[in-house]
């Protein structure tokens, strides 16, 4: 899924480029938000250092009355349903979000963006054979940690009960980039040992389901979100599965940290807008 990205990246990108610049020439107003879509699908082409790095130079210019931009991310614990033995696997996922205000005044907004580095799957699920007699013995008794890498793309339904406290649901999306089965064991002389089985082609490259979480703003406007949300997929992600569905499931513990948002950056924002109008 990442080789499609990094090959079409340019032309994507390209046709993007264009509607906003018609979007442009018909309605100034709208040409922030289409240009906010634009980087977002252009990041999705780059390498995780370079998304951040996008993140912290363009946080001014994305950030608005009504618009939070800034990075997402934090601890999430995955597991898969009907998974013979399987155990929640904990891994780390970081991405970029965007808070859109519905209306002036109102409490109700919406959260999304995307999940740049999400890793899904269940640890402890029991062996099976590897066609291969050799390594077959080896790991006899031992188990496998599933890890699937997604690019997840939330888009929940925030209510603020005051200026801090915050319910959200809604769908998300999933695109796989790639998973691995990795075989585990441990000898008498305590000598771990590994192998890793690349099983993408084994699952579906898309998932969907629900998610939902409860959060607490440290600060009135721009300040620093933390909370816990839940995910529960509605998709077997396992392609021409005869028995009981593999749905994704994850529990995340997130920290939302806005990126030129705060007053220093409205007033370096206001002064380069006042140096503007005088060279004008």
């Amino acid at each position: 899924m990442m080789d499609f990205y990094h090959r079409n990246y340019q032309t994507i990108y390209s046709h993007i480029y264009e509607i906003n610049r018609l979007l442009f020439i018909m309605r100034p107003k709208h040409f922030f938000s289409a240009m906010t879509i634009a980087l977002l699908s252009f990041s999705l082409s780059l390498p995780l250092h370079s998304q951040v790095l996008i993140s912290l130079l363009f946080g001014d210019e994305l950030n608005s009355d009504k618009v939070k931009f800034g990075l997402d991310g934090g601890l999430n614990f995955s597991n898969l349903t009907h998974t013979n033995g399987s155990k929640f696997l904990e891994n780390f996922n970081l991405g970029l979000y965007f808070d859109i205000q519905l209306k002036e005044k109102s409490k109700w907004y919406i959260h999304t963006g995307a999940l740049l580095k999400s890793e899904m799957g269940a640890r402890g699920i029991s062996v099976y054979s590897l066609e291969d007699p050799g390594l077959d013995s080896i790991f006899i008794g031992g188990d496998i940690e599933r890890q699937q890498k997604y690019i997840n793309i939330p888009a929940l339904v925030r209510y603020k009960f005051n200026r801090h406290v915050f319910v959200e649901i809604g769908p998300m999306i999933g695109f796989l980039t790639k998973a691995n089965d990795v075989f585990y064991n441990t000898r008498k002389n305590d000598e771990d040992l590994s192998y890793t089985n690349k099983v993408t082609d084994h699952f579906k490259w898309f998932d969907a389901g629900v998610e939902a979480g409860i959060g607490y703003q440290l600060m009135k406007g721009t300040g620093v979100n933390f909370g816990i949300r839940y995910y529960q997929g509605f998709m077997d992600v396992i392609k021409d599965n005869s028995s009981d569905p593999a749905w994704n499931q994850s529990l995340y513990l997130f920290v939302s940290v806005p990126v030129g948002a705060g007053e220093k950056a409205k007033a370096k924002k206001a002064e380069k807008e006042h140096e503007k109008n005088e060279k004008r």
